[in-house]
């Protein structure tokens, strides 16, 4: 499959080449938005014609009988282990929104004809463990997301892929926070050597009274793109955090949109960027505060460091207000390491390497220690040392 082929298609011709038939609405909204290309604002910053315009083979997704084990374990798209007790289904997709900002979403859902459904009935922790093991394959699929009223659940996301080579993973959450209960969401992500690429376009419905939390830990090069759509109900609550450490030609980053729906409803948006080498990062975030959320709270904030002269960041924090009865603030800023601070540690026998490690961790800490499980703040530590000491080998 090409799917650049889905380029200037009309509806009729979507259908037939991602056989959809029956889906009429969602082809139709697809080819309204038309395929991304390097001008489609989400992805300008973005190659994604690199990754669109390649051959890929595709999978035949036959749903396992899915054994116990101590986490859910995707493989290529199939559910292969899960937690006793979990509620785990595949099913026909019968309800997306309609209106997402993103045309990769809509082909997501079109490809995958059934979607993992995921039920949260209690308060627990769970572990996604996603693994690629395909190379020269388009792997796609998507995760629904649903949480009981008044329970509140963790989850943690990883990703494992070994041996190989040009593949592209186009996946994503359809997520459901019900009321008065919290979800959190910790992904960590380490891509190197061009194993594959991966875009994600994730909406978020978060019910009155709820609380979504989403800290995402990406690291390392290649590229990948998380697109994300919030939707916040009265009183709803979302707290996002989001933490680059980039190196080599790699472009990876974060679009998301953030809509305020009911009165009292609140938001804090933090990104946090640390670049080397060739490598851009893309913040471009929006945060929409709609006529029916009077006395909305929202907070959005990048800040970068540049450890290379060729490191290039995007940060694009951006609020669009209906109304006066709000409380809302953004800002950017982009930097480099303080020399007088790099000076002061190398005088008391810190070698320069360690001594850049030392303020990027600091630098870092504030996102890794919001998250209060402190195994997972271990591992995202060590995930972050050994890319950091990867790219890093001349130095001494």
């Amino acid at each position: 499959m090409n799917l650049s082929n889905l380029k200037n298609a009309d509806a009729k011709e979507v259908a037939k080449l991602l056989n959809s038939s029956g889906r009429e609405a969602f082809v139709q909204r697809f080819a309204t938005l038309g395929l991304p290309h390097k001008k489609t604002e989400e992805y300008h910053y973005f190659d994604v014609d690199k990754i669109l315009n390649k051959e890929y083979k595709t999978l035949e997704y036959v749903p396992k009988t899915i054994a116990e084990g101590d986490k859910v374990k995707i493989v290529d798209g199939i559910v292969v282990t899960a937690p006793q007790g979990l509620r785990i289904n595949y099913e026909t997709c019968k309800q997306l929104d309609i209106m997402h900002f993103d045309p990769l979403y809509f082909v997501g859902h079109l490809l995958s004809h059934r979607i993992i459904k995921i039920e949260i009935d209690g308060d627990t922790d769970i572990e996604i463990e996603h693994h690629f093991t395909k190379s020269d394959t388009l792997i796609h699929y998507r995760i629904v997301l649903s949480t009981q009223a008044n329970r509140h659940a963790t989850v943690h996301e990883s990703f494992v892929s070994k041996d190989i080579s040009n593949t592209l993973v186009l996946y994503g959450y359809d997520i459901h926070v019900a009321q008065d209960s919290t979800l959190r969401l910790v992904k960590l992500q380490t891509m190197k050597d061009a194993q594959y690429s991966m875009v994600a376009s994730h909406k978020i419905n978060v019910a009155r009274n709820a609380h979504m939390m989403l800290k995402s830990f990406d690291f390392g090069g290649d590229q990948a793109l998380q697109l994300l759509k919030v939707e916040l109900a009265e009183h709803a609550h979302i707290d996002a955090g989001h933490l680059l450490y980039l190196n080599e030609d790699s472009k990876r980053g974060t679009v998301s949109q953030i809509i305020h729906q009911g009165e009292y409803s609140t938001s804090k948006q933090e990104a946090k960027n640390i670049l080397d080498g060739q490598a851009r990062g893309i913040f471009d975030a929006l945060i929409r505060v709609e006529h029916s959320a009077k006395f909305t709270k929202a907070e959005q904030n990048a800040k970068s460091i540049l450890l290379h002269e060729k490191a290039y960041m995007v940060s694009k924090p951006q609020l669009e207000i209906y109304i006066d009865e709000l409380e809302a603030s953004h800002g950017a800023t982009t930097g480099q390491l303080d020399e007088k601070q790099l000076f002061y540690l190398q005088s008391r026998g810190i070698s320069h390497l360690e001594a850049r490690k030392i303020l990027v961790i600091a630098f870092a800490n504030t996102l890794i220690e919001q998250v209060k499980d402190t195994r997972a703040q271990e591992r995202i530590k060590t995930a972050f040392e050994e890319v950091f000491y990867a790219s890093n080998t001349n130095e001494g």
